[in-house]
């Protein structure tokens, strides 16, 4: 659990740089048109990277930071549905799959297993009470 959270911290950190730092680069990669407002996605960036310092903190002891996961975990599940849903649309073209394989495909079993793990082991505790 913990080297999982490291590693999506390291990758969330870097991958929300890459996009604050260069954000017509993924629209170049993919032969996507970059978008008009930059600073949408450049946004984006931030709030992923953000992720990345809450996964290295929850790594320090994922059972009891649970919450963090759960939260990154909604993220990888609702983000995706998002891309279909729009995609679906014709509002988004299919190359931005891309970005859902690294950001959330790939962290789907192991995000679920923490969070199985807290479910059968900790009980969704939120405190160190003994409290649910």
């Amino acid at each position: 659990m913990k080297l999982t959270l490291k590693l999506a911290a390291i990758y969330n950190i870097i991958w929300g740089a890459w996009v604050v730092l260069f954000p017509d680069h993924f629209f170049d990669l993919v032969g996507m048109q970059p978008l008009n407002h930059p600073m949408v996605w450049q946004g984006m960036g931030m709030v992923i990277g953000v992720y990345g310092l809450g996964y290295w903190w929850a790594s320090y002891d994922p059972m009891r930071h649970w919450p963090i996961v759960a939260v990154g975990f909604l993220g990888k599940i609702l983000g995706p549905v998002g891309f279909f849903f729009n995609y679906l649309q014709d509002i988004v073209p299919f190359e931005f799959i891309y970005t859902l394989i690294t950001n959330d495909f790939l962290w789907w079993i192991p995000f679920f297993l923490i969070l199985r793990k807290v479910h059968v082991e900790y009980k969704w505790k939120l405190s160190g009470d003994g409290n649910p």
